[in-house]
């Protein structure tokens, strides 16, 4: 797995004055943690805006901020709502000997027996999950195998989830995956879970900027 790294500097300039940074090429961003101040910083917004938008919610990146490495996930990515480029990105600093909470995406392999044999649609209804483990462990994604949807009906669960050593998940195991239905078949609802998700890692303040 290549190790992305992101070269940054400390920001001292907060709040609507940020807005003349940004005209420099600039990109806002923080790192926060349990055991970090939050930490104001800028990232070039060119390079930022090239490996950014690949990164996803479970993948591990190095911020150096000038000398300092810090082990980060991409909490939040804030895009201007006309231009649709980034304005500010929030980090969240994990340590590599406590186990932390994230949602990895699933994806889909493999080809299911029920779409070659009778003609069924393979419907998505869950994109990502809960888990929680070590840094060291997290997944950038979890693969869910078609092979063994085999008749119209057929489904996976989130219990039928093949899970890397060490990772445990917490999402409802009864949750739907996937189904297949007949192509003429009832629309699916996906019942979204009841309650707020449990933190594990402090979040940081969040800074009020203007665009």
């Amino acid at each position: 797995m290549e190790q992305i790294e992101l070269k940054a500097t400390k920001r001292e300039v907060t709040g609507k004055q940020v807005k003349a940074l940004r005209r420099e090429g600039k990109l806002p961003a923080i790192i926060y943690g349990r055991h970090l101040s939050p930490l104001p910083i800028l990232l070039d917004l060119h390079d930022a805006s090239r490996v950014l938008p690949g990164i996803t919610s479970s993948q591990l990146i190095t911020v150096n901020v000038d000398g300092n490495k810090h082990t980060v996930l991409v909490r939040e990515k804030q895009r201007h709502p006309v231009q649709g480029k980034l304005i500010h990105v929030d980090f969240l600093a994990v340590s590599m000997t406590e186990k932390l909470r994230a949602n990895v995406l699933l994806e889909m392999e493999g080809e299911a027996p029920a779409v070659k044999n009778f003609g069924g649609v393979v419907v998505p209804v869950l994109e990502e999950v809960e888990v929680e483990c070590l840094p060291k462990d997290l997944p950038e994604k979890i693969m869910v195998d078609l092979s063994g949807l085999v008749k119209i009906g057929d489904a996976i669960h989130v219990k039928d989830l093949v899970l890397p050593q060490g990772v445990e998940v917490l999402t409802d195991e009864d949750e739907m995956v996937v189904l297949v239905k007949s192509p003429e078949g009832e629309e699916v609802e996906a019942v979204a879970g009841e309650g707020a998700e449990p933190e594990v890692i402090e979040k940081g303040k969040k800074e009020e900027e203007e665009f």
